[in-house]
Parts: structure tokens; sequence; C-alpha cells
């Protein structure tokens, strides 16, 4: 989840880029009539001298801001289109309708060109009927102009995506795409998250989404007047929950095409005089503060550090959170346990051995090599959890990522071996820096309890099935090994690390003593 950006970190200065390219084919058609002009000036001109409608001195004498120009424009053509006439004056109720901020005229070049009609009329000086505006009209505009001139980009930006599609078939082009020359080792990892059903799937992760919205909409005095960062900000909901609980700027970066779904779920629910979205890569994009005083980031993979996002997220802790800001999660902690499941071993491992009286064993290929993903019931796990790694997410460095931890177990049942073992993870919402890490076996149920504000929540067996499930380490069956093992202990090392050939897979490794005293080592892969 991240994006490529040019380099003032917004999308607008692609789009005058691809504006200032003259093509012919792009008309400003009048507001009037079907008669087209090569530039807005000519048309305006025209309007004023043909139809006795000078739109620039209705825009000083309403003060308008971007979207109240957007309005009037649609308010025009559209009383046109049905055989209205204007009024003699027209007035800010005329066009105060949501309605209006809907394109009446399919590509309309001029609405493509406000924010520099704005700039021209704000530098061009007040406007002698001006002067007869009452004085809370006055305090009003020069408030209203001092913040939408911060905030015209990131407007006319989502605006702009309400037409996107048909300005794409005009003229062919994206004006998001990265450079071709640029290549992303990554890139299939993006592309990955430009398709709507992994996003339906995590946004439908009520344990994952909830606990974000719980969090955040449960801790508004935190949130109000922050400025607000969300990194691999996919459909915008998280930066939706901020702006809603009062965040005075969110800035929501995203490398992935879902971006553009984005900026209209933005713009769609009127958050884009709050909500920034820029595309690219955390580490390539420039943001437009150089502080942030909140970090919000569904960053987890599965067994947590799979997809390696959570380096982004601590780059951008290092280079943008303020020293006493906060991070939403704030630490996680690593949990493993064996298990014991022959109804399990016997469906996806021994039933290659006989497939209607033929072998097929060389279907197991991979089966004790790669890590599986799986919701494995309670009932599978057979020894006490382990909570291996605590990640504190404010200090932690991303060489911290790869590591070795011991772990230990008590089989807490008879079995007749240990068919493999369990990883998961839980997550830990704080409500400020001073508050202490979670001890490592610490729970979500536990720590809920003890921390008002904060919110956990588990992706083990113990709760609610995750869209992350849990990671399922199959073992090599040992030969020689009979009877049955009855409640004891076992203890081993694992290995977290990445592969030489993909920075965004993961590879375990664990040693482990087993109850009969055998040592074991083995590996597996999630790519």
């Amino acid at each position: 989840m991240s994006l490529h950006n040019d380099s003032d970190g917004s999308d607008e200065g692609e789009w005058l880029d691809l504006e200032s390219e003259e093509d012919e084919s792009v008309s400003i058609t009048s507001l009037f009539d079907a008669q087209t002009f090569p530039s807005v000036a000519a048309m305006l001109e025209y309007c004023k001298e043909h139809h006795a409608f000078d739109f620039a001195a209705c825009l000083k004498r309403l003060s308008l801001d971007f979207h109240g120009t957007v309005k009037l424009v649609n308010y025009v053509r559209d009383s046109v289109k049905q055989g209205l006439s204007l009024p003699a004056e027209i007035s800010l109720g005329d066009f105060d309708d949501e309605r209006y901020l809907r394109p009446v005229l399919e590509n309309d070049a001029l609405i493509f060109s406000l924010d520099e009609i704005l700039e021209t009329i704000q530098s061009s000086g007040p406007d002698p009927q001006s002067q007869s505006t009452s004085a809370d009209s006055l305090l009003a505009k020069n408030k209203a102009l001092e913040e939408e001139l911060e905030k015209v980009r990131g407007q006319f930006a989502n605006y702009r995506l309400a037409v996107e599609q048909t300005l794409d078939q005009r003229w062919g082009d994206d004006a998001d795409a990265a450079p071709a020359d640029k290549k992303d080792d990554s890139a299939h990892y993006f592309e990955s998250y430009a398709a709507h059903e992994i996003h339906e799937t995590m946004l439908k992760d009520a344990v994952r989404t909830d606990a974000y919205r719980d969090f955040i909409y449960g801790n508004k005095h935190i949130f109000k007047d922050k400025v607000v960062l969300d990194i691999g900000c996919g459909t915008g909901i998280l930066s939706m929950f901020c702006a809603k609980a009062g965040a005075k700027q969110v800035i929501a970066v995203d490398k992935s095409d879902i971006i553009t779904k984005a900026r209209e779920n933005v713009f769609n629910n009127g958050l884009s005089n709050v909500i920034i979205l820029l595309r690219g890569a955390i580490e390539d994009v420039q943001l437009p503060v150089d502080q942030v005083d909140i970090i919000v980031s569904e960053w987890m993979g599965y067994c947590l550090l799979y997809e390696a996002m959570l380096p982004s997220v601590l780059y951008a802790r290092d280079k943008y959170l303020k020293p006493d800001g906060l991070l939403a999660p704030s630490s996680c902690s690593i949990w493993i346990a064996p298990v014991a499941d022959q109804e399990y071993v016997s469906d996806h491992i021994s039933y290659w051995r006989d497939v209607y009286g033929f072998d097929m064993k060389a279907m197991q290929e991979g089966i004790y090599t790669e890590a599986r993903i799986e919701a494995v019931p309670e009932s599978s796990v057979c020894g006490e959890p382990f909570p291996f790694k605590v990640l504190d997410l404010h200090t932690i460095k991303a060489s911290d990522l790869q590591f070795t931890a011991k772990w230990s177990s008590r089989l807490t049942r008879k079995v007749d071996g240990v068919d493999g073992f369990l990883i998961w993870f839980d997550n830990f919402f704080t409500t400020s820096r001073g508050e202490p890490v979670p001890a490592p076996e610490t729970t979500p149920t536990t720590w809920d309890k003890k921390a008002p504000g904060s919110v956990a929540f588990t992706t083990g067996p113990y709760g609610t099935v995750t869209h992350w499930k849990q990671g399922l380490l199959i073992a090599q069956p040992e030969e020689g090994t009979t009877g049955t093992l009855s409640p004891a202990s076992l203890s081993g090392e694992i290995v977290f690390e990445a592969p030489e050939d993909n920075a965004r897979a993961l590879v375990l490794k664990m040693s482990w003593t087993d109850p009969e005293g055998h040592t074991r080592n083995e590996s597996w892969e999630l790519k």
C-alpha cells in the first residue's frame, strides 16, 4: 500500500503539466451556447459581450472558493440547458445545492481551469463593486481566502477524479502514472492492492476495521486539530475515520492504483477540505508538512511481517513524526504454539497417497516447506502459546525486523505427535507515548480492561477469525517416532528473515527439541 508522486508531493503538478501541453482538440465551450474558444479568457469575454454575463465579476462579488465556483459554472450551464433565465443578480442561494458539484457538460475544460482563474482574480485586487459588501462578508472572505489558498490544490485534484475516466479516454494518458523508465521491483505487490476484492475483504474484516474505528472514535480528543499521516491508505477508510474524529489535516499516501478510488471516496463524503491524497511510496513523496502528530497505518501481513511494509512506516516515523507523536497501532506481539490435528493431516497430506487408488504424493510438493495460511481451530492447539517477540513500534528499528528468538511450550494434552506450529500476532493501540508497552504475555482481552481508551485485537485461534488467519508450519513426520506423547515440554529457536531475492517474502526457520529428545531443524517460506 503506497504511491509514486512528482517532486512537490501533489498531483496538481502532474495535472497542470498535462494541461500545459497544447492540445488543439481541447477547447472551452461557452456558458450560454455551443460556441467554442481556444482560451478561457476569450470565452469569458464572449459571454460578457454577447450575453451580458461577467463571470469574473460574479466570482468577486460572491467571494467564491473553488467548490463555489464549480457550483456556479454548473448552475449556469444547467439553467441554460433547461431554458431558464438567469437572475438579474445571481445570489449564493441560487446554486446552494450539492448537485451542482457534478459536471453538466462532459469533459468541461472550464472546470479544469478554475484554479488558474481563481489565482488571477485573487491577485488582481478588489473589485470596486465589492466595496458595498457588508463587513461580515469581508471578514468571511478573508478567512476563506486564507484557508482556500492552502487547500485548492487538493480540492482540484479530488474534483478532477469525478470525471477522470472520460478524460483518460479523450487524452489517452494517466497523469498519475509513474515514469516508464523508473523500475519498481515491488510492482507486483502494489498492483495486487489495486484490486477491489482485497479491499472488500479487509473492510469486511470487522475485527480489523472495528479496532481502528474504535480507537480513533474513542479518542477524539487525541485526534482533534491534529495532523495525521495515513500510510498505505487503500480506500481511504482510516483517513476518513480520522477526519470525522476532528483531525485538522489528514495526509493519505498510497502507491497502488486504488488511490484513484480513495480520492473519489473522500470527495463523495465531503472530506476533501481535510484529506490530502498523495500517490507514491512514502519514501518518494514529499509531504506538505514537516511533521505530523499521529501516524496510522494498517501495515500488518501474514505472520505479521510478511509483505515488509513496516519498514516504510518506520521510515515515516523517523522522518515526520513529532518526538511525542503517536503510532497506531503502537505495539505488536508474535506468538507460537504447537498443533496436533490428524484430521487436517489426513485431508491435506495423507490424502494424496491414495486418490481413487492412485499414488499422487507428487502433489504434496511444498507442503513441508511452504508456510500455509489457515484458520486453525482452537482445538488443534496442543501446547501452551508462547509470545516470542514484542515490537514497540515507537522505538524498533528496521534492522530489528529480521531476528532470532527463543520459545518454549508445554503440551497440554496427549497427542500422537506434534504436526506443526501455529504463528499469529496481537496488535495494541495505546493513547500516549508514555503508556508502557504491554508485557509479552499480555493478551488483548486482559489489556483492554486495564487501559481506558486503548484498543487491541488478536489474529490467533482464540479469537474471531480475521483475514490474516494464522501461519501454519507443517512439520515433516519423523521416522521412528512411536507412541503417544504425554504432556511435556518442548523448546527451540525461531528465525524471521527475508529471502535475498524477494524482500517482501518471509522465511521462517526453526530448531526445536521435541518431548522425546529429538532435535529438529526445518524452514518454511511465505511468498
